[in-house]
């Protein structure tokens, strides 16, 4: 039982702000702020947003101080927090920061791949599912940090996306190898990003294959939702195709869905399986049916 606040990193208001949070649940964070004398208004649905004059006092009251991705692990873990595709603030801070953590340095690339994730015909493949898959990671791997190029390959995973599976994987794949050689990675690490990014078009890692089994798992995370999360989740994919007729769509979703069954297993990871697996078999079939 704990409360936590990280990094005074968001600016607002002619000044930098930072999370506080609770790993235990919403009545001991608000009767900490209450104590504290943080106005309600400053509640957003998981967290109190704090100005940086605050945090000494914050801390010495008894908060810890985390990194940003600390606390969003220890938010994650308790339960409370609510997801990003459910946000509707510009994810572009969350993202740079985590950008930041992985490529510092090449604010170019990260601008460019935002961009890429943000096309306006993007309703799901967009930046709230970029955000879901790395927190995915941080969920997966916690208390460790993902590999780096687990990291990259879900930046780069959908970076070309126009729909059409196996053609997307591969050219997101090709703008990883051009634009991370041109950032000066080791080839070894370039390659093995491009690796990865080309096994989302089947998530059908080989044994073994840690890293890949990873990245597929935080991929398909979203089919282990509550029943609102995945009602919201076909809307968007919908959405995605909405060129596409409904009869077409249909044919083409239930294909689509009984692939995903025919993975054996669904989820290569242990952490996934407790976490997704029973959930994500729920949502499939009831989808079929």
């Amino acid at each position: 039982m704990a409360i936590y606040v990280d990094p005074p990193l968001w600016p607002a208001h002619g000044t930098h702000f930072s999370h506080l949070v609770s790993d235990t649940s919403l009545e001991e964070l608000h009767a900490f702020a209450a104590v504290q004398g943080i106005p309600e208004r400053a509640f957003d649905g998981d967290h109190y947003d704090v100005p940086e004059r605050r945090i000494e006092e914050l801390v010495a009251a008894g908060a810890v101080p985390v990194e940003a991705r600390v606390l969003v692990r220890k938010l994650i873990a308790s339960g409370l927090r609510i997801p990003a595709r459910q946000r509707n603030k510009s994810l572009k801070v969350p993202l740079q920061l985590r950008w930041e953590a992985a490529m510092p340095g090449h604010d170019a690339l990260f601008l460019e791949l935002l961009d890429r994730w943000a096309e306006p015909h993007r309703r799901y493949h967009g930046c709230t599912h970029l955000l879901s898959v790395l927190e995915s990671l941080d969920l997966l791997t916690e208390p460790a940090d993902p590999p780096r190029t687990v990291l990259l390959a879900a930046w780069f995973h959908d970076a070309v996306y126009q729909g059409i599976r196996g053609q997307d994987e591969e050219e997101s794949a090709r703008l990883a190898e051009d634009r991370l050689h041109a950032a000066g990675l080791p080839s070894a690490d370039v390659a093995e990003v491009a690796r990865l990014v080309r096994l989302t078009s089947h998530h059908r890692p080989d044994g073994g294959d840690g890293d890949g089994a990873l990245l597929c798992d935080a991929d398909l995370s979203v089919l282990g939702g509550d029943p609102d999360e995945y009602a919201r989740y076909l809307a968007a994919v919908r959405q995605d195709y909405a060129h596409v007729s409904d009869a077409d769509f249909a044919a083409g979703r239930a294909a689509v869905v009984r692939r995903l069954l025919d993975l054996d297993p669904l989820f290569h990871t242990g952490r996934a399986r407790e976490l997704w697996q029973d959930a994500a078999h729920r949502n499939l079939l009831g989808e079929l049916a």
